[in-house]
């Protein structure tokens, strides 16, 4: 008995190491459970016992507990097994820069500066602000406690809310919603035309004015609305907001292209303002624990997001937020390659900045591909990003939509596999580099490596995302952050070498004669 109890404290131990290791709570452990044997799943209260060696597990549900963390029941009782995994890093995070000499980055000259480099380069005040905003997001991986809590102070935690709830809750903090009626138009935004579409705004100190197109639309009504009492319960209702309008510059709002180049006040209290109505807006209507549950039981697909009438990119958003998994990425792309949002979680090295078009984007990336195909509406990818010289392994799951005025846009989530790879024992270089080769002896994309597939499976189970098993059904490719930089051993349909790129095969090609 003595032995026995000691193998129970021992088995309690590593599964507490490996549920936290893959951030799951225990409530969160009972749910997975369920989902796969719901006679045999354990209680909260009983898997706390097994975890303090308090109960020992029957063989069937150590059985289960093994699949859900993709290991064999004898691991749980190996006690030469290593009970501390290694621990996960995010692959791609950029170095930060040092500023250094520190008398030339004190407030004063930065105040004098940053104004004077955006007039400069044409940057707007509100691009600007939402680069800030972005760091802001990504250092803190989305974690906005204040915000979330306000959220579910005004949705009182219920979950779902229709579009009559919403209405409701307008009424509750004083908000009158007046209709208007108003097409899209014609626009133009820098040097293309596309269309535009007022949805909605404020006016102060109670009016919400909404564009009666969206009565046909309850899941962008919603947001709206959730929005516009977001500004009415953190600011008061002042009016310092933007409207909610489709179309226009990348990165901010159709009217953030009307403030110019340079930066004032007001660009960076209206950005950081409409991030907040943004945020608030996603919390309230996917509360964190009840859209938690909800995204595990349908395995993230963002497909069912439809059952609760919510839009894609809310889906995405908020995935990114109340997942236990946090190397996560999400891009709202514009053709040609002008990006409305985007969060970096992960540290995705980006192929494109939400400031200016690249000229030259591998074209391999799926929004990319997906920008301009009418066919493809909605897919998952395994890519092999080469940065330099380092190999990194991403799955996306991307989908083609058209905003409010009919613009095509592809929305994309994903996530980075080396930290869950690493967390769950299987040897992350060696893996990605399997796939790099494959993809480059086949041109640049092939099927994942028989071995390889399987341990991307094991981590699919264990984060519970579908559609990181849906991409293995599909090749693999190698993607690059610029196509100049294309690591294939031929060159991306339509890249052009970069100088110093070109410098280098010509001094490669001539060396190579000679010797």
């Amino acid at each position: 008995m003595p032995q026995l109890l000691r193998k129970g404290h021992f088995l309690g131990t590593k599964l507490r190491s490996v549920r936290k290791r893959n951030g799951l709570t225990l409530e969160e452990l009972s749910a997975r459970c369920i989902q796969l044997s719901p006679p045999l799943a354990p209680s909260v209260s009983y898997l706390s016992m097994i975890e303090s060696g308090k109960r020992i597990p029957s063989a069937e549900l150590l059985a289960l507990l093994a699949a859900v963390f993709q290991r064999p029941p004898a691991w749980f009782m190996d006690e030469s097994a290593d009970l501390e995994l290694p621990p996960p890093g995010p692959g791609g995070a950029a170095a930060p820069v040092p500023l250094e000499p520190a008398f030339l980055f004190s407030r004063s000259l930065l105040q004098v500066a940053i104004p004077e480099l955006l007039a400069q380069t044409g940057t707007s005040g509100r691009q600007f602000a939402n680069l800030l905003i972005r760091s802001h997001q990504e250092i803190s991986r989305n974690d906005f406690p204040d915000l979330e809590r306000a959220a579910d102070e005004v949705s009182e935690r219920r979950f779902p809310l229709s579009a009559e709830d919403l209405v409701r809750l307008c009424r509750r903090h004083g908000l009158e919603i007046r209709w208007f009626d108003r097409k899209p138009v014609l626009a133009r935004d820098k040097d293309r035309e596309l269309r535009s579409m007022v949805r909605s705004f404020f006016e102060a100190p109670h009016v919400v004015y909404a564009n009666r197109a969206l009565q046909a639309d309850p899941a962008r009504l919603k947001f709206d609305l959730a929005a516009h009492i977001a500004h009415k319960v953190l600011h008061g209702g002042d009016g310092l907001k933007s409207a909610h309008a489709t179309g226009g510059e990348m990165g901010g709002s159709p009217e953030s292209g009307s403030s110019g180049a340079g930066l004032n006040a007001q660009d960076v209290l209206h950005a950081w303002r409409d991030f907040e109505c943004s945020f608030f807006a996603g919390a309230l209507l996917a509360p964190r624990v009840p859209f938690r549950r909800f995204l595990a039981r349908e395995r993230y697909r963002v497909e069912a997001g439809e059952k609760l009438e919510l839009t894609p990119a809310v889906v995405m958003r908020r995935m990114t937020k109340v997942s236990p998994y946090p190397y996560w990425h999400f891009f709202d792309a514009y053709p040609p390659g002008y990006l409305r949002a985007v969060y970096r979680g992960n540290g995705i090295p980006l192929p494109w900045g939400n400031l200016a078009q690249v000229s030259d984007p591998c074209p391999h990336w799926a929004v990319f591909r997906m920008i301009d195909d009418e066919h493809g509406m909605s897919g998952s990818q395994i890519s092999v990003l080469r940065d330099g010289e380092r190999s990194l392994l991403y799955c996306c799951h991307s989908r083609r939509v058209r905003d409010m005025a009919g613009n095509p846009h592809v929305l994309s989530v994903g996530v980075d596999l080396a930290p869950a790879l690493a967390s769950n024992g299987v040897p992350s270089e060696a893996l990605i580099d399997s796939i790099f080769r494959e993809c480059l002896q086949r041109r640049g994309e092939a099927r994942v490596p028989k071995a390889a597939a399987q341990g991307l499976e094991r981590v699919a189970n264990v984060l519970n995302i579908a559609w990181i098993a849906d991409a293995l059904a599909g090749p693999a490719r190698i993607i690059c952050p610029r196509s100049n930089r294309c690591p294939r051993p031929e060159r991306c349909e339509g890249a052009r070498p970069s100088r110093a790129r070109e410098i280098a095969d010509v001094r490669e090609e001539i060396l190579g004669r000679e010797g």
